[in-house]
């Protein structure tokens, strides 16, 4: 089958790099504008572009579709089927018809459950025992589309957001290849999702990331995961922010009071609303992350409190 694939992160590209080792053709790639990164703020290709261009294929770059020729040109690519991984534009229907078997998505949670933008960080966050990939049809509603393939994996009491990141990509690829397959066989259908166990991953925001010390340690430490590897939990030391990379729950202290710094056996404990946390590895502004014994060498800690 012509495919087109449209996305931008690394998360997409486990996925195209399937594609083009498959017995399929990839016929162009859509993916987000350059945007400027780094220090010096530099105009930068996607990582899903860098793979196209490396591979020899042809790469479109849309603002949105609205632009003048975009449909006429993606209509000109005679794809079979598009298939959509963290693309980063809401596409309208006259673009979900273009291709002769429409759209295919491959989202990071078990939806229903997870629909929107951050589904990976929000499971870590939210407690849940198991997260996964669903394959779906994309549809106008967000993540409403019927699901083709579903596949779960367990959430660690010590997994972030990075890890099952990665763990997921690889998972989607292996998904993303038994659908398209499957759509090249003519197997096309899928299972309707159950609109009344839908819950949504909103996008993160800068300011969840200030831990409140008031709250239970198994909560912060959730938070601590589910945002690592952005925007990483922080909380101030001396008047200074203080990233928190990693942590663990810990059975010392248990009555300690909320923030307050305790040493014990040359490791750095803190107190919460219930419970304490270790800290594992921290950051200070204009520092590398380094593990907490080693901050606790550089800094007289004891008897100290983290918190704004």
């Amino acid at each position: 089958m012509r495919i087109i694939f449209a996305g931008t992160p690394i998360f997409a590209v486990a996925s195209l790099q399937a594609l083009i080792d498959s017995e399929h053709t990839v016929c162009g790639v859509y993916t987000q504008p350059d945007r400027p990164a780094g220090r010096g703020q530099k105009l930068t290709a996607s990582p899903v572009k860098q793979l196209a261009q490396q591979s020899g294929i042809a790469v479109y770059q849309p603002e949105n579709f609205k632009e003048a020729g975009a449909l006429d040109t993606l209509a000109s690519l005679n794809a079979d089927l598009m298939v959509v991984v963290a693309y980063g534009l809401i596409l309208p229907q006259a673009v979900l018809d273009t291709p002769r078997l429409g759209c295919i998505n491959v989202h990071g949670s078990l939806l229903p459950r997870w629909r929107g933008a951050a589904p990976i960080h929000r499971a870590i966050m939210a407690g849940d025992e198991k997260t996964g990939i669903t394959i779906m049809k994309v549809a106008r509603k967000l993540d409403a589309g019927d699901m083709l393939y579903k596949i779960e994996c367990p959430i660690g009491n010590h997994s972030t957001s990075s890890e099952l990141h990665d763990l997921l990509a690889e998972l989607g690829a292996q998904g993303l290849i038994q659908v398209v397959n499957r759509y090249a066989e003519g197997d096309t259908e899928g299972e309707v999702q159950d609109e009344s166990l839908v819950t949504y991953a909103h996008k993160l925001e800068k300011h969840e990331s200030l831990i409140n010390w008031q709250k239970p340690a198994i909560e912060l430490d959730r938070q601590i995961r589910g945002l690592n590897p952005w925007p990483v939990a922080q909380t101030t030391f001396k008047g200074q922010t203080l990233k928190i990379w990693g942590a663990e729950l810990c059975s010392s202290n248990p009555d300690s009071k909320p923030g307050r710094i305790e040493i014990n056996d040359h490791q750095i404990e803190v107190g919460t609303g219930q419970g304490s946390l270790r800290l594992l590895e921290v950051q200070l502004p204009g520092g590398k992350r380094i593990h907490a014994a080693d901050f606790l060498n550089a800094h007289q800690c004891a008897g100290e409190s983290l918190g704004l």
